[in-house]
C-alpha cells in the first residue's frame, strides 16, 4: 500500500512541476508583450508631444467654445 501512495504522490508531484512549467511560460509571455507595449506607448507619447509641438499658436484648439 506504501507503493501506491508513493507513486500517487509522485504523478501529482510531475501534474504540479508541468503545471507551473507552463504558468511560468505564460507569464514570461505576457511579460514581452508589456515590455513591447510599453515601448509603443513611449513612441506613442513622443508622436503626439512632436504633433503637439508642431501645433501652430493660438489656433484655438485650447479655446473654449462660446456656450460656456
Amino acid at each position: 500500500m506504501d507503493d501506491d501512495r508513493l507513486v500517487e504522490v509522485e504523478t501529482k508531484l510531475a501534474y504540479q512541476e508541468d503545471t507551473i512549467q507552463q504558468l511560468n511560460d505564460v507569464i514570461c509571455r505576457q511579460q514581452d508583450q508589456i515590455d513591447a507595449l510599453l515601448v509603443k506607448y513611449g513612441l506613442l507619447v513622443t508622436r503626439v508631444k512632436e504633433l503637439d509641438n508642431d501645433l501652430p499658436e493660438g489656433d484655438g484648439v485650447d479655446e473654449r467654445p462660446p456656450h460656456y
